[in-house]
């Protein structure tokens, strides 16, 4: 199993049952140094950016996935966004979707 962090439409119960075709079970988390800007994404969806300061943080959840979970949400998410792993501050290392600045 995989983990992935969540800040964003993953976390909407309806939007899982239509990528994953259920419901997923995660639990709160925080990603520091990044910090989250609304509407950045195609002028409606969030994103997180890195930064140089430790105290940033995004809150938001993390869940148990699958490889074909993360491959479910990799189409989902789209070519504006790609897949990197963190640590998280419960000290669980999870993919998370980043700006794609290729």
């Amino acid at each position: 199993m995989e983990y992935l962090f969540t800040y964003g439409t993953l976390q909407d119960s309806q939007v899982q049952e239509y990528i994953f075709g259920y419901i997923l079970a995660g639990r709160p988390d925080s990603l520091f140094g990044f910090k989250r800007f609304e509407n950045a994404v195609y002028g409606q969806y969030p994103l997180v950016l890195q930064t140089e300061n430790g105290e940033d943080k995004v809150e938001g959840m993390v869940y148990e996935v699958s490889i074909t979970d993360l491959k479910k949400a990799d189409i989902y998410e789209t070519s504006a966004y790609k897949r990197e792993k963190f640590r998280l501050e419960s000290g669980t290392v999870a993919w998370v979707y980043i700006e794609n600045s290729q």
